[in-house]
């Protein structure tokens, strides 16, 4: 076992709950009060999907930070090699598929979805723009159940860290 100085690992550990309270409480907060704020303030269709995709543009920069932050946190207790703060199995698999979700994402489905939507927006005829509506919503739906999964596995790993915790706290006792 390493001798790293408890400073050390006290912010390593706070670093990993603001990483996850960014990336959980973000998602929470988009999906639970962002997206029906807009949606019911801005009058048109136009206006309120480029806020949203600009604001989930702010969140993926978000995203990547706390996915980097989770990763050499991870690496960090691993490397020190203390029992207490050791990384299981379970916590790296979920941030694994976690930072594997967010980068189809942030790579693949996000940059889709934003052409899509100004092909959309650009086009005057109402045939075509409700071609590419459709077109914008079937990349939508995929992205909505990953962001959802993503955040589903968010809570996960905080009850795995949480139950980690308690049974050191258990063992200790």
């Amino acid at each position: 076992m390493r001798r790293l100085p408890r400073w050390g690992m006290v912010g390593c550990l706070a670093l990993e709950w603001v990483a996850l309270a960014v990336w959980v409480g973000g998602m929470i907060v988009l999906s639970g009060a962002v997206i029906p704020a807009v949606f019911n303030t801005f009058g048109g269709q136009d206006s309120g999907g480029m806020l949203l995709t600009r604001a989930f543009e702010s969140y993926h920069r978000f995203v990547i930070g706390a996915a980097a932050i989770l990763c050499v946190t991870l690496w960090y207790r691993q490397w020190s090699g203390d029992l207490i703060v050791q990384v299981g199995r379970s916590e790296l698999i979920v941030l694994a598929v976690m930072v594997m979700i967010a980068g189809v994402i942030i790579g693949v489905l996000h940059p889709q979805a934003v052409s899509l939507q100004a092909q959309a927006f650009a086009t005057k005829d109402e045939t075509a723009r409700k071609s590419a509506l459709e077109a914008f919503f079937r990349v939508l739906l995929p992205t909505r159940s990953l962001y959802m999964i993503n955040l589903v596995l968010g809570i996960m790993l905080i009850v795995i860290k949480v139950n980690r915790s308690l049974d050191q706290n258990r063992r200790q006792s």
